[in-house]
């Protein structure tokens, strides 16, 4: 049994947000002259001022077309969440409240109409606290949702900032799972050629949320809290050792939140395993431990594992596979399927 923790989905019927709120900057979905939703085989993702973002296939938006391809890429359920460019951190806190409840009522359609095939984690208006944790209630105790999934940052908020900490909170009391997903990448407009925000910016902004849960002691003072990071914890691995060495020789700069080292946090978390090399995988597994990695795809995206598990089947023995591709994920869930 494979459980990809990292999918994304749309809901195929956007708003005009932009009309119902008075002002700009919203994602919608334009299936082309004479197509709609039912008809469509791609889609362009369009922001309401008329620029394209990027452009979808038909199973960014279908789930009978995502239970058609997890069957065939031998997966048996999908985690699903929103495309992180719907986070909307940005707009006014009641809209963007609105807007959760959107895609979180379609999320929880979603898996009523397949338990079989998907879970889901809801979206939360992070830019106001008391908004999110009424929303992750809700998640959690009327749609039955799995947890969340949350940025990298919100506005200049890092995760480690205090008025984000009753968030995480409720989240622990109410047995959310937590996923972080890269967005709005640091340094972006510096980067406009060769894709790299895409291949340095959201590296370095898992890396950044790790760093901030550790040293602002979110997993210090919940010790509880099921959270986990995409992108095999970014950038984080491979720079271990020079944050570490930055705790120890600058405690002044680095510890002046937590005073317990990054390295006691490891196998406290959990990352996906969506390394895309095989002695990354490896690395990862030895680093977090191989009961805190697990299969994580970003279906239905380029940048994602194509094959699902591929690669985890490929370099470990059976034991290890059913920790990867199941168990770990039904462990950060808080469920069994």
């Amino acid at each position: 049994m494979k459980i990809d923790i990292h999918t994304h989905i749309l809901p195929p019927e956007i708003p005009r947000f932009k009309e119902k709120y008075g002002y700009g900057g919203f994602i919608g979905l334009d299936y082309g002259t004479g197509c709609d939703h039912r008809t469509a085989r791609t889609a362009k993702m369009v922001r309401d001022d008329g620029k394209f973002f990027r452009e979808v296939e038909r199973n960014c938006w279908d789930a009978p077309t995502r239970a058609k391809e997890c069957e065939a890429h031998g997966v048996s359920h999908q985690v699903l969440s929103t495309v992180p460019v719907m986070f909307s951190y940005w707009a006014k806190a009641q809209d963007a409240f609105d807007i959760s409840k959107y895609i979180n009522d379609d999320l929880a359609s979603v898996v009523r109409n397949d338990p079989k095939h998907f879970s889901a984690i809801g979206n939360l208006p992070m830019q106001a606290p008391d908004l999110a944790i009424r929303e992750l209630e809700r998640c959690m105790k009327e749609l039955k949702l799995s947890g969340v999934q949350i940025g990298s940052h919100i506005g200049d908020w890092n995760l480690s900032d205090p008025a984000l900490f009753p968030v995480f909170e409720a989240a622990s009391e109410l047995g959310a799972a937590v996923f972080v997903h890269p967005w709005d990448m640091m340094g972006e407009t510096k980067m406009q050629k060769y894709w790299l925000p895409w291949l340095v910016g959201m590296p370095a902004e898992v890396s950044l949320a790790i760093c901030s849960v550790i040293f602002g002691g979110v997993l210090e003072r919940l010790p509880n809290l099921r959270i986990a990071f995409a992108h095999g914890g970014g950038a984080f691995p491979g720079t271990i050792g020079r944050i570490e060495h930055g705790f120890d020789c600058r405690p002044d700069l680095v510890a002046v939140d937590n005073k317990k080292g990054p390295r006691e946090y490891l196998g406290k978390f959990y990352v996906d395993s969506l390394v895309h090399d095989p002695e990354m995988l490896k690395y990862i597994v030895n680093l977090f431990g191989e009961d805190h990695v697990a299969l994580g795809s970003d279906y239905p995206f380029p940048l994602g594992e194509n094959e699902p598990g591929k690669m985890i089947e490929a370099h470990y023995d059976k034991k290890t596979q059913q920790k990867l591709l199941r168990d770990n994920a039904l462990r950060w869930l808080g469920k069994s399927l």
